[in-house]
């Protein structure tokens, strides 16, 4: 089951979701908007490599906005602070950006449930975009989950602003249990 707009209201003030900031205005029929944060992230090795960190270069958007180029990934984050301990969370672009050309979550819609933080976002333009900070960029539906629930521990938790891929440290510990 998929909570509706007034119930993502009601959940987020009882805190069985947290968004923060709030804002009533951003809740959809069954979603909530979320907004593109100021920071962004790109890789700097002309190969990305899998296996180990990979240097990263971070900016501001300034209020002018920034031009996303074509053939580029750029990593963004949510404004809000979104999470919960007990619905599912799913990420997706706003209709309203894809059709400007731009994909926002790649490949990594869902949330863990009891993750907590800025969700970063897989930013790729098929053609010059300039985009702001602030501007609504995806919306998160919230699903009911059904058994025993672990809750999110992972690399990523409480992030603030975009993370790089941490892939690295999975294998990390891959080799460490194999040893």
């Amino acid at each position: 089951m998929i909570l509706t707009g007034p119930e993502i209201t009601t959940a987020a003030s009882d805190g069985r979701l947290r968004i923060h900031p709030f804002e009533a205005d951003q809740v959809n029929p069954n979603s909530y908007n979320v907004r593109l944060g100021p920071t962004l992230l790109t890789y700097t090795a002309e190969v990305i490599d899998a296996h180990r960190p990979n240097p990263t270069r971070s900016f501001e958007i300034s209020d002018d906005g920034y031009v996303l180029e074509p053939g580029e990934l750029y990593l963004g984050h949510t404004l809000e602070e979104v999470g919960s301990d007990v619905f599912v969370p799913l990420l997706f672009g706003r209709s309203s950006v894809g059709r400007l050309g731009l994909f926002v979550e790649i490949t990594a819609p869902i949330g863990d449930i009891g993750f907590h933080g800025q969700w970063t976002l897989m930013l790729s333009a098929i053609r010059p975009l300039r985009v702001y900070a602030g501007m609504k960029i995806g919306q998160i539906m919230f699903f009911v989950s059904t058994g025993d629930i672990d809750l999110y521990a992972g690399k990523y938790q409480a992030a603030a602003g975009p993370q790089a891929s941490g892939y690295w440290r999975d294998l990390a510990t891959v080799r460490a249990v194999a040893s």
